[in-house]
């Protein structure tokens, strides 16, 4: 309630010059604001904070009523130009400087003074943080400090704690979060210390904890993780920390005054994430904090099981984008602006997404961090490769860069994170519900007597598993079957990286076969399904080594694909492109470069798959793009490659198309153009999935998928399964791989076991 005694006048942090008959001009640290009228005019130099509303209509000019004033002032008010003041001594130079920085930030400066003045910290310091040094920091900004140590009796008397450490992953910080969860007290947590300082972010009811954060700084420390395992350590490696005088306390300061703008009242979105500031570079980020709605801590960690758990419901979903590379239920951009807040080297699930600087520009790759998917450790998970980093592809930059997002949220969603749900049993005991890996991973028994040999010469992502033991208790995780309309289970290392070995993965291993991302779950399911289909006919090629023929791509009249001729010609390379649609009807593409100028070939390739045959080609042209760059470097002496797999370079080094003749379109046959292939569009992703369901019915096969859309990403994931489609590694058992060839006229007799390709598909 407003005393008549009370003062008016502009808020302390604003300075008012007046322009007769021009405007009234408001002066800050923030920039100028003009204000036309001619009663502010009048009235403006009034309000200089030493009249009373009634001294102010008293003195106002003639020709302004009392109530035309009281308006006026009421307006500024609400503006938040004016406030009222009791009246008091005018402050010294301190107190009224302090006043300007708290109307800067919108609060009430009589107010934010007094919280201030009576506010109490409790300060923690762990680690190499000194606790006197920062508690004089803290002090000397006017801070009532209490260092009781956190848990004790100052802790419950203050109003916010501030926690100061060397590491934000320090094992000491799960206590904490725990204690002031319970109590429900904030607490801001600071690095300050290093050529790099961490503050915030405020930790408080109802936002993201401290284990949020955790999870997400240990999924960007995965070397630092292995390295501390494999030495037998816990909690983070212990690092050489910059230090100078001019940088003494500059990061306890900043922790000090985010306490006091927090003591004050001042509430703001900052608050809720880290700030980072690199004092080598004077460059500052901001990294958002949000919440895991499955957090073990703060959220409900049955969240993903409930998921997994539900029927698989197939809804109507139109199709909005139909162009570049795929048919969606959104467009790229809209995409983009959902989840790029998922972008960050601190609370974010990709570090950075960056355009391949390896070849021209118009090659559209860009990559997003390392890749879970290629199940490699240590050194070798931190070694470039052709398949080591996720990475994007599309026809314009902004398709190319969604694409690479959306990869690595894809297998990021597909990680094991302990909160799957499982069922521990035997394959014999659980019966018909359970689904034989046999069906899904396709080896044949040789493979299995001579895998010793066989991993002894390949990559590990090539490796022949041990046998699959029927009595073995494993564990397994629901699936479910859109054909059978009921739930199954697949083994759960089969479906998640990284799964404890005692799960099962000595048997199986998980892999991005069928793996797709989308911006709905019918949108991830229909491409999931069309990289299965764009595996399975690349493998009967490829291992069999059949002579297919050319797509003509002429015929397609795209003339994106005229401009990546010539930049493929400029490269010294041809390019070709051969159809190998199988048995399902999905037409199917294989993109083909080599190196024509002198050397080793470089042969690359890049697949593709959908129903429409102008989307397939684009696809199988924009995968080749996306690879190219790990050989556009590459010397006549064999060096420069962009990867370490022996296969793959054995493969660039010496493969031609002289010794490797499948590669070349067969001359027999006629090109294939877009009028080739039977292709009815469909306007809604629901009937995608009906016509796929229909397919795999009709093939006497089953289609698994497991919903893998983290709550914390939002970004629908799934895995799709369909027992018996052949897999792009080299998987030889009886089946599709032998039958279909024979079936289409490919072949006259199915290709014998030892004459079948030797050299694993390495995309």
């Amino acid at each position: 309630m407003l005393l008549e005694s009370q003062l008016l006048g502009f808020k302390r942090h604003l300075r008012a010059e007046v322009v007769p008959g021009e405007a009234t001009y408001l002066f800050s640290e923030r920039g100028v604001t003009a204000i036309q009228g001619r009663r502010l005019e009048e009235i403006a130099p009034l309000l200089d904070g030493t009249r009373d509303l009634s001294t102010l209509l008293s003195q106002a000019p003639e020709g302004g009523s009392p109530q035309q004033v009281g308006q006026m002032v009421d307006q500024l008010t609400r503006a938040g130009l004016v406030e009222w003041r009791d009246p008091e001594p005018e402050p010294d130079r301190e107190s009224l400087a302090a006043e300007v920085y708290w109307g800067l930030a919108g609060l009430n400066t009589v107010a934010a003074r007094s919280r201030v003045a009576n506010g109490r910290i409790n300060l923690v310091t762990m680690g190499a943080v000194d606790a006197d040094s920062a508690a004089a920091v803290l002090s000397a900004g006017g801070i009532s400090v209490l260092t009781g140590g956190d848990g004790g009796p100052s802790a419950e008397q203050a109003d916010i704690t501030v926690v100061l450490c060397d590491d934000y992953l320090a094992d000491e910080l799960a206590g904490i979060d725990a204690e002031h969860r319970a109590s429900g007290r904030p607490w801001l947590l600071a690095k300050p210390e290093g050529a790099e300082v961490w503050i915030g972010p405020v930790f408080q009811p109802g936002g993201g904890c401290w284990h949020c954060l955790a999870h997400r700084l240990r999924g960007h420390r995965q070397a630092e993780t292995h390295v501390q395992r494999s030495l037998g350590r816990t909690g983070p490696a212990p690092r050489p920390v910059g230090r100078i005088p001019a940088l003494d306390g500059l990061g306890t300061r900043l922790a000090a005054l985010e306490a006091v703008k927090w003591l004050a009242g001042y509430r703001y979105e900052v608050q809720q994430a880290v700030w980072v500031l690199d004092s080598l570079g004077l460059g500052g980020g901001l990294h958002r904090l949000q919440r895991r709605p499955q957090c073990s801590a703060c959220g409900d960690p049955g969240l993903l099981a409930s998921q997994v758990g539900r029927p698989f419901q197939v809804r109507s979903r139109p199709k909005v984008h139909c162009a570049g590379n795929d048919h969606r239920a959104a467009t790229p951009e809209q995409v983009l602006a959902e989840y790029s807040h998922l972008v960050s080297p601190v609370t974010g699930v990709v570090k950075a997404i960056r355009r391949d600087p390896r070849g021209p520009a118009f090659l559209n790759c860009f990559r997003s961090g390392p890749n879970v998917a290629a199940g490699l450790e240590g050194l070798s998970g931190i070694r470039s490769g052709l398949r080591n980093e996720n990475a994007g592809k599309g026809v314009t930059a902004v398709h190319a860069e969604v694409s690479a997002l959306c990869e690595a949220l894809e297998r990021h969603s597909a990680y094991f994170h302990g909160d799957e749900p499982r069922v521990r049993e035997s394959y014999r005991a659980l019966g018909d519900v359970a689904v034989h890996p046999d069906t899904c991973q396709l080896y044949d028994e040789r493979q299995f007597r001579d895998r010793e040999r066989w991993n002894a010469v390949h990559g590990q992502g090539h490796w022949v598993r041990e046998p699959f033991e029927e009595d073995t208790p494993i564990d397994w995780t629901p699936v479910w079957s859109l054909t059978e309309q009921r739930q199954r289970l697949l083994p759960t290392a089969m479906l998640y990286f990284n799964t404890p070995m005692d799960s099962g993965r000595r048997f199986v291993g998980a892999d991005s076969n069928g793996n797709a991302s989308g911006s709905s779950l019918e949108d991830a399911t229909v491409h999931g399904f069309l990289e299965l289909a764009e595996r399975d006919a690349a493998s009967l090629w490829w291992y069999n080594r059949t002579r297919q023929p050319a797509v003509d791509m002429d015929a397609f009249a795209d003339p994106w694909i005229g401009q990546l001729r010539d930049v493929y010609a400029e490269l010294g390379r041809e390019m070709w492109v051969l159809d190998v649609t199988s048995d399902l009807g999905v037409p199917a593409m294989v993109a083909l470069s080599r190196r024509v100028t002198g050397g080793p070939e470089d042969i690359m390739l890049g697949y593709g798959a959908h129903f429409d045959p102008v989307i397939a080609l684009r696809r199988a042209l924009s995968e080749l793009n996306q690879l190219l760059p790990s050989v556009v470097e590459a010397r006549p002496d064999g060096t420069g490659y962009g990867a370490s797999d022996p296969t793959i370079l054995r493969w660039w080094r010496e493969a031609t198309v002289a010794n490797q003749p499948y590669l070349l379109p067969d001359e027999d046959s006629a090109p294939r153009a877009p009028w080739d292939y039977s292709y009815i569009p469909r306007v809604d992703l629901k009937d995608d999935i009906d016509a796929i369901v229909s397919l795999v019915r009709d093939n006497g096969m089953d289609m698994l998928v497991l919903d893998q859309t983290q709550p914390d990403i939002g970004l629908p994931v799934v895995k799709v399964v369909v027992p018996g489609l052949r897999h792009f590694r080299a998987r030889f058992a009886p089946g599709r791989l032998h039958d279909v060839p024979v079936r289409l006229g490919r072949r006259p007799w199915p290709t014998k076991y030892e004459d079948l390709n030797p050299v694993p598909m390495f995309v």
